[in-house]
C-alpha cells in the first residue's frame, strides 16, 4: 500500500526536522517556507517537491501539515484567496502542529469540514531533536473518526500521541501546559532576581527551594542561568509571550480571566518590549535585576 503525499508548510527548527524524519521513512513530501534555504534542503534529500501556494500543495497532499508561529499566520495560509482551503481535498485532513488559539482552530475545522476535509490539532512536546527522530509528544484533538484514520500517521511523527478529544482540546492542554511551566519559570527568576538585590547567595537559595516541595526541573534551568550563567531551558521569551497571551484569550473566550497569566504576561511582554525577546526565559531574571520602581 503506498504512503500518502504528505503536504508541510513551515520548515523551521521543528518542522524542518519534522520533515525530515517522513523523508527517512519514505514519504514523499511537497513543502512551502518563506526560508528557501529551508526549502533546499529539503529538496536535497529527494522525493519533495515546492509548492507554489497553499492551494497548490493541498491540492497535491493527501494530508496537509502546518507547523506555523501563530493563528493569524495560520488563518492567512488557510483562508486566503490561494489558500488551503480553496484548495483541500475532500476526504483530506489538515493537521496543526503549532500553537494556536482554540477557538480559531475550531472556527477552521468547521470550515473544512464543509469542503468534506477533516482537521487535527496536534501541538508537540520535546524538543527538535525529537523531531528528527519521530520521538515527540503529541497532544491531538478532533473528531474520533478522523483521528482514528490518522493515527498511525500521527505515530510516524511522535513517540507518544495522546488523544484528548474534540477538535481544540489539543491547543487548549498546550496552552495550559504552558502557562504552567512559563508562570512558574518567571517566578522562580524573580526569586532569583530578588536575592542577587538583597544580597542573598542565589547558590544558597536554590539549595534551600530545590531541597523542598518547589523543586523542580523547571528550578534547575532557572539556577543553571541565575546562578551558573549557563542559559539552556531552549524556549524563548517571545515565544512565552505569544503563549501566554494565548491563554488570557483563552480564557477569556471561556467567559472567564486568569489574573496570574496576565501577570505572567505583562512580565513577559515587558522583557520583549526591552529587546529580550530571543532570550530563553530564564534570562528574565536580567530584565528584573535592572528593574526600577
Amino acid at each position: 500500500m503506498s504512503k500518502p503525499i504528505i503536504g508541510f508548510i513551515g520548515l523551521g527548527l521543528m518542522g524542518g526536522n519534522m520533515v525530515e524524519n517522513l523523508q527517512k521513512r519514505g514519504f514523499e513530501v511537497i513543502v512551502m517556507d518563506l526560508n528557501q534555504d529551508a526549502v533546499d534542503a529539503v529538496l536535497a534529500r529527494g522525493n519533495a517537491s515546492q509548492a507554489k501556494s497553499p492551494k497548490e500543495l493541498a491540492e497535491k497532499s493527501d494530508i496537509v501539515q502546518l507547523c506555523l508561529t501563530t493563528s493569524a499566520v495560520v488563518e492567512k495560509i488557510v483562508y486566503s484567496e490561494d489558500g488551503i482551503l480553496a484548495g483541500i481535498k475532500e476526504g483530506s485532513v489538515l493537521i496543526d502542529f503549532g500553537t494556536s488559539i482554540p477557538a480559531s482552530t475550531q472556527k477552521i475545522g468547521a470550515a473544512l469540514a464543509e469542503k468534506g476535509a477533516g482537521m487535527i490539532d496536534a501541538p508537540l512536546g520535546r524538543t527538535p531533536a525529537h523531531a528528527k527522530d519521530g520521538l515527540l509528544n503529541i497532544m491531538a484533538a478532533g473528531d474520533k473518526a478522523t483521528f482514528d484514520k490518522y493515527e498511525s500517521m500521527l505515530k510516524e511523527q511522535g513517540e507518544n500521541v495522546f488523544y484528548l478529544g474534540k477538535l481544540g482540546a489539543g491547543h487548549t492542554t498546550k496552552l495550559i501546559n504552558n502557562f504552567m511551566g512559563m508562570t512558574t519559570v518567571t517566578a522562580m527568576s524573580q526569586a532569583f532576581a530578588a536575592a542577587e538585590l538583597a544580597g542573598v547567595d542565589r547558590a544558597q537559595l536554590y539549595d534551600i527551594m530545590s531541597s523542598g516541595p518547589s523543586n523542580s526541573p523547571f528550578m534547575k534551568f532557572c539556577k543553571n542561568y541565575a546562578v551558573d550563567g549557563v542559559s539552556d531551558l531552549g524556549f524563548s521569551i517571545n515565544n512565552a509571550n505569544k503563549d501566554l497571551g494565548y491563554f488570557v484569550q483563552m480564557v477569556s473566550d471561556l467567559g472567564s480571566r486568569s489574573l496570574v497569566a496576565e501577570g505572567t504576561s505583562t512580565c513577559l511582554q515587558a522583557a520583549v518590549d526591552a529587546g529580550m525577546g530571543n532570550g530563553n526565559v530564564p534570562e528574565i531574571f536580567d530584565y528584573f535585576v535592572k528593574l526600577k520602581k
